[in-house]
């Protein structure tokens, strides 16, 4: 009989293997030079940080949770919808802008399903209405009136959301 001599083998690209990562994308966003702009979703959640490439490794220059809104600014409405990934990008790129940065932004969605009007492309809109400059089609975001949240059910929603960009906007 045949011991199987591999039993232990860590193979060279394991977080493809477990489609985690596409080497391809991020190499081509690496060979950019530019600030990325990770949007991470999840259900209940929006991530979204900026990165950087530095010497084999990623730095991370800032982030932002949607947690972070009901924490810091009371937000009462659930964080997994577009207005609170709005909100949050909208976070994110003030807290960027806090940092002094200045130059362009890349965004870097990974393997999540890039559907027009989502989301991360909510997200993506909060990171422009903060003021940072991103290469996007103003095609891929939601109208207005749902950024706004006229859409949920909740009738408060509206205000809510008004009066958390206000506070959002104030940060300097």
């Amino acid at each position: 009989m045949v011991k199987n001599r591999n039993k232990n083998r860590v193979f060279r690209f394991n977080r493809r293997i477990r489609k985690q990562t596409d080497y391809k994308l991020r190499l081509r966003l690496l060979k950019s030079e530019l600030t990325r702009a990770v949007i991470r979703r999840s259900n209940k959640n929006m991530l979204i940080q900026f990165v950087n490439y530095e010497n084999n490794s990623d730095k991370i220059l800032t982030s932002a949770k949607s947690v972070d809104l009901v924490k810091n600014f009371k937000l009462t409405i659930n964080t997994g919808n577009l207005p609170s990934a709005y909100l949050t990008g909208l976070l994110a790129g003030k807290r960027l802008l806090k940092t002094g940065f200045k130059g362009e932004v890349i965004i870097d969605l990974g393997l999540q399903r890039s559907i027009y009007g989502s989301r991360l492309y909510a997200a993506v809109k909060g990171i422009v209405d903060s003021g940072v400059s991103v290469k996007v089609s103003d095609v891929v975001f939601p109208p207005e009136e749902r950024l706004n949240g006229s859409h949920l059910s909740n009738k408060d929603a509206n205000k809510i959301i008004e009066k958390t960009k206000k506070a959002i906007e104030v940060l300097k």
